[in-house]
């Protein structure tokens, strides 16, 4: 039987207490008072000033600017252009998890490059790369052309707005719904959030935890039950309480696991059933610092669901963040955001001059202080 919770913003007072913790880790995942940490709709605003996102995303690529780049500044400082040079940049970008495909394909077009226009110079092949990595995350025709390309919308007209999310455990899921709700309630969205992962132990409660601390709707079946009648009852509940965004969790399934990706389709047909045209948006959440692993999660994922956009999760701990581009080369899926630290704001739109210019940006060292974007084990 489907549960309800109506958590309203008006009755959070200031004196009310949390709702108590489950037993387990959630301690180490979420933050004691939501309002202190940046996630209460109530908090200051995301940041969205230019010179606030770019300090965001400096600060979030650190690691992965400090493994990527320094090696790429000793190679670019002057040295003549040679085929020496060629072979150091190759393992610089496999080093970063570029992935040897879309490595190969960059070195072949900074070779044709160089031979067209006659370099002298390794130095110059800085400015080249950019470009060309800039043209495989925007898939552009010229690559001399930086444009910054609005991301799409993650909530579009319809209504209720229907997203499904979706990853194996452990790679930061529950956070990133909890970061997705906060950014629509200060949007002045109503969320409805919908607990379908009935497999894993605590997962419920701490999705409950979350949409009590958010001040948000939250529907819930018991442990066990099947996940299609949760995404079922959320529809129906979505409807008549008249919310516009619906989030609906899932179970953190093994990619490898047959039966339970057959699970994930019957949701995904059962939410179509019910609302024609949802879920309007299918979000695989990916861990950055699993690197081709991540990739290669994201094809088995695709080819069991209609994926809309790809979230890189815990950017900001991983060295291995290359990844963002063999994503975008291989899958032909967006990225649509990246976690570039714990606070809500964190959770940033993915905008792919934004990302190369922090990639190559001169910043924080990798000893830099970050806070992990972390999950609880076993998520």
């Amino acid at each position: 039987m489907a549960q309800w919770f109506s958590w309203r913003k008006k009755e959070l007072e200031p004196e009310t207490p949390d709702p108590p913790v489950p037993p387990s880790q959630a301690d180490a995942e979420f933050p004691s008072h939501a309002q202190e940490e940046g996630f209460a709709p109530s908090s200051s605003s995301l940041p969205n000033e230019p010179s606030v996102k770019q300090s965001v995303w400096r600060r979030g690529l650190s690691r992965l600017r400090h493994a990527f780049s320094t090696p790429l500044e000793r190679l670019f400082r002057g040295r003549p252009l040679s085929e020496e040079v060629f072979s150091e940049l190759e393992e610089a970008l496999l080093g970063a998890d570029v992935g040897g495909q879309t490595t190969a394909e960059l070195i072949a077009r900074l070779q044709e490059r160089c031979r067209r226009e006659r370099p002298t110079e390794a130095s110059v092949l800085k400015t080249y790369l950019k470009e060309e990595m800039l043209a495989v995350l925007q898939k552009l025709p010229n690559p001399a052309v930086l444009q910054k390309l609005p991301n799409p919308e993650l909530i579009g007209q319809a209504k209720p707005w229907v997203i499904m999310v979706v990853g194996v455990n452990g790679v930061g899921k529950t956070t990133t719904i909890a970061k997705l709700a906060a950014r629509f309630c200060q949007e002045q969205k109503k969320v409805l959030l919908v607990a379908a992962d009935t497999f894993r132990a605590a997962a419920i409660e701490q999705l409950e935890v979350w949409a009590a601390r958010l001040g948000v709707d939250l529907l819930k079946h018991q442990s066990g039950a099947s996940p299609a009648a949760v995404a079922f009852d959320g529809m129906k509940a979505a409807i008549a309480r008249r919310v516009d965004v619906v989030i609906v969790d899932t179970a953190g399934r093994l990619h490898t696991k047959t039966p339970l990706m057959e699970e994930l389709k019957k949701m995904h047909r059962v939410i179509a059933r019910e609302l024609p045209g949802a879920p309007h948006e299918t979000l695989l959440v990916l861990d950055a610092a699993t690197g081709q692993n991540a990739l290669s999660q994201a094809q088995t994922f695709q080819r069991a669901l209609p994926l809309t956009g790809v979230i890189l999760a815990k950017m900001d701990g991983s060295a291995k963040g290359g990844v963002a581009l063999s994503i975008t080369d291989r899958l032909g899926v967006p990225i649509r955001c990246v976690g570039l630290g714990e606070r809500a704001g964190d959770l940033q739109d993915f905008v792919a001059v934004d990302f190369v210019e922090a990639l190559f940006a001169p910043g924080e060292s990798a000893d830099s202080t970050i806070s992990l974007d972390r999950e609880m084990p076993g998520q």
